[in-house]
């Protein structure tokens, strides 16, 4: 296993992390009696597997359902100063209510400290402001801290690129040690993002590359092809961690042999500067050819975000998803974002494109005026929502 040193916090970092969203038996809190046996022992046997390659990082949430008591009947039981245990608790206007649901983590960890606590969905201002105002989430934070609870106080995001510089940028308390964030090939807007966590000595933790990167475990034929000779999960492993400023991936393991592509793509980290190249060619290529983009991304930042867009739209997702979808055929991934619009609350804001109407359209046309989508805006969401619409998905979580 390859390790980095995660920013100021001076913790020797795996460069893959086990992420604990997927292997717990529900999302939400349940009977300790109510868990199965089978499914115990899947998760300890995946915990046990991480920790024999070095995967060192175990990471979870209070809002990931059963997730940490599972995790609190084999970790206690584990050689404690080996591990970096994270937990995350998402910041409140009620700051007491913040520190008892922290201690709820604890109880069902059953450790003393944990190495990292987040404050779990700094997405929006409103959340931002209930983390770092006087009085705050953050302060809180830092006061469990002083008690020998928590070694480092850092935050997860699914905000707009903005709002997470802003939260990085903060000087209050202290500041953030570290950020969890989105970040991978297909999605790059948060760069800015991870260059002021660098430039902070923050450390940076990519949530969630192979699922909401891609949904790469199930990836189409024609993107299989187009990462020749890598599997696309290597391929995107190696992108992100081509970049020095990164310096883990979150790997939300559901078995033990869920590791097993992460760490080919750790053992191939080598050959990354010679694989890499005529892949992204491919891509591009791609991409060009059915979208008259090299990228997904091109031109969509260009047009106004949902709180500024007709019917609350999520212009340039919905554009992202249309370029995805016809560029490398990404048409079941599209689908599961496209219809988590409209139900992801302020971790994925925003409508799809089932709201644009005759009465609408003009306004629609006027947003995209300055955007690379002027001339046919209308056409594009009609096609993504004919492509990509389907029946509402709902989140797995409150806190995902």
């Amino acid at each position: 296993m390859l390790y980095r040193r995660f920013g100021r916090t001076e913790l020797q970092m795996p460069v893959v992390s086990c992420g604990g969203m997927r292997y717990q038996h529900q999302w939400k809190d349940v009977d300790p009696q109510d868990i199965p046996g089978e499914g115990q022992k899947n998760l300890e046997a995946t915990i046990e597997r991480s920790l024999a390659l070095g995967i060192n990082h175990i990471e979870t949430a209070r809002g990931y359902g059963s997730s940490e008591m599972q995790l609190g009947w084999i970790l206690p039981r584990l050689p404690r100063e080996k591990m970096i245990v994270q937990t995350k608790v998402a910041p409140m206007e009620d700051t007491d209510k913040f520190v008892s649901t922290f201690e709820t983590s604890m109880r069902y960890l059953k450790l003393d400290y944990v190495d990292l606590l987040g404050l779990h969905g700094i997405n929006n201002e409103q959340v931002l402001h209930w983390a770092v105002r006087p009085g705050g989430c953050l302060e809180a934070a830092r006061k469990l801290q002083e008690k020998g609870l928590c070694r480092h106080v850092g935050f997860s995001t699914h905000g707009s690129c903005d709002t997470i510089i802003r939260a990085i940028c903060t000087d209050d308390y202290g500041g953030f040690d570290y950020v969890n964030l989105h970040w991978y090939y297909i999605y790059q807007r948060n760069w800015p993002a991870v260059e002021a966590a660098a430039k902070r000595d923050m450390g940076v933790f990519i949530i969630s590359p192979s699922d909401k990167g891609g949904k790469l475990y199930e990836p189409s034929p024609k993107l299989v092809n187009l990462t020749k000779p890598l599997h696309p999960i290597i391929f995107n492993d190696l992108f992100c961690l081509s970049r020095p400023q990164v310096h883990t991936l979150s790997i939300g393991a559901a078995r033990p042999t869920d590791f097993d592509l992460h760490v080919q793509a750790v053992n191939m980290f080598d050959q990354a500067a010679t694989l890499l190249p005529p892949i992204l060619g491919k891509l591009r290529d791609a991409m060009r050819k059915a979208t008259g983009f090299v990228h997904p991304e091109d031109g969509i930042w260009s047009l106004p975000e949902h709180d500024d867009a007709p019917a609350n739209m999520n212009l340039p997702i919905l554009m992202w998803l249309l370029n995805l979808a016809r560029g490398w055929d990404m048409v079941e991934y599209g689908r599961m974002r496209y219809n988590l619009l409209g139900n992801g609350g302020h971790w994925f804001p925003g409508q799809n494109a089932s709201h644009l109407t005759v009465d609408n359209e003009p306004a629609v046309m006027a947003a995209a005026a300055l955007s690379p989508y002027a001339r046919d805006i209308v056409q594009r969401l009609q096609d993504v929502h004919s492509l990509l619409g389907g029946d509402a998905v709902k989140r797995l979580s409150s806190t995902d």
